[in-house]
C-alpha cells in the first residue's frame, strides 16, 4: 500500500497533480471540478503535507514515493502536471521514467540553476522565523512571496494556512526522514512539455523556464504577464484552460 494520501477522480487520460512546497494537494481544489470533467486525475500529498505523516523508515525520495502510487494504481502511462517544487519531481519522474510521462506541464518548476540571492534571502528569513517558532509569521511570509497580485485574501489565507500544516507536521517529525532527489536528465524527456512562469515571480524562476525551454526538444514557453510563482491559484479558470488546451492539444 502506498504511504501517500491521495485523491482519485475522473475517467480517461491520467493525469497527475503534484503540489507545491508551500501547498498541499488541495492547492488544486479550483482546478478539481473541471480536470476531473475530462480526465482521471490524481493528487497525492507528498510526506509531512497535507493528510500524509512525515515519517519514513528508510530513506525515501517524493519521485520514488508518486512512482510507487502510479504503480499501484496500475497506471503506465500518465500525464504530469507539477507547481513549483511539483514540478521538480515531474522533472525526476519524467527522468527516470520517460516511457511513463505521456506529457509534462511544469508550473514554475524549480531545476539545477544555481540560487540567486533573492531566493537566498527568502529561504534564510523563512528559516530564522521557523527557528524563531513563528510558524504563523513564516506562513505569511510564504504567501507574501508566492502569490501574484491576482490573488485574492482569501487564497492569500488558504496558502498560509496550508504551509503552516507543512510546518507543524514537519517540526513534529522524530526522527526526521532523510529526503533524498533524483537526478534530472533533460535528454530523455522527449514529451510535449508546457513551460509556464510568471512575469511577477522571482527571477529566478523565468531564468529556469526559459533554460528549459531552451534544452527540450518539444518545450512550449509560457509567459504569464499576470501571474506570481503560483498561477493556479491566482487565475484557476485561466490555468485550467491551458491545461487542458495542452493535454488535448
Amino acid at each position: 500500500m502506498t504511504f501517500l494520501r491521495y485523491d482519485d477522480a475522473g475517467a480517461g487520460e491520467a493525469v497527475l497533480l503534484l503540489h507545491s512546497s508551500a501547498a498541499d494537494a488541495r492547492m488544486w481544489d479550483p482546478l478539481w471540478p473541471a480536470l476531473t470533467a475530462r480526465f482521471r486525475v490524481i493528487r497525492p500529498d507528498f510526506r509531512g503535507y497535507g493528510g500524509t505523516p512525515y515519517a519514513a523508515d528508510r530513506p525515501y525520495s517524493d519521485c520514488g514515493d508518486v512512482a510507487e502510487l502510479l504503480e499501484e494504481l496500475g497506471l503506465e502511462r500518465v500525464a504530469v502536471v507539477g507547481a513549483s517544487y511539483g514540478g521538480r519531481v515531474a522533472l525526476e519522474l519524467a527522468s527516470a521514467r520517460p516511457d511513463a510521462v505521456s506529457r509534462l506541464v511544469l508550473l514554475a518548476a524549480p531545476c539545477d540553476l544555481p540560487a540567486t540571492p533573492e531566493m537566498e534571502a527568502f529561504g534564510a528569513e523563512e528559516e530564522r522565523l521557523v527557528m524563531a517558532g513563528d510558524l504563523a509569521g513564516a506562513a505569511e511570509l510564504n504567501a507574501r512571496t508566492w502569490l501574484g497580485p491576482d490573488a485574492t485574501p482569501e487564497v492569500r489565507a488558504f496558502l498560509a494556512e496550508m504551509q503552516r500544516q507543512a510546518y507543524t507536521l514537519q517540526l513534529a517529525a522524530d526522527p526526521e526522514p532523510e529526503l533524498r532527489e533524483h537526478d534530472v536528465d533533460l535528454d530523455r524527456l522527449t514529451m510535449p512539455v508546457l513551460v509556464a512562469f510568471g512575469a511577477h515571480d522571482m527571477g529566478y524562476f523565468g531564468d529556469t523556464a526559459r533554460h528549459l525551454a531552451a534544452r527540450l526538444p518539444r518545450a512550449t514557453l509560457a509567459e504569464l504577464e499576470w501571474a506570481g510563482h503560483l498561477p493556479s491559484l491566482e487565475r484557476p479558470e485561466e490555468i485550467t484552460r491551458l491545461i487542458i488546451g495542452f493535454l488535448t492539444g
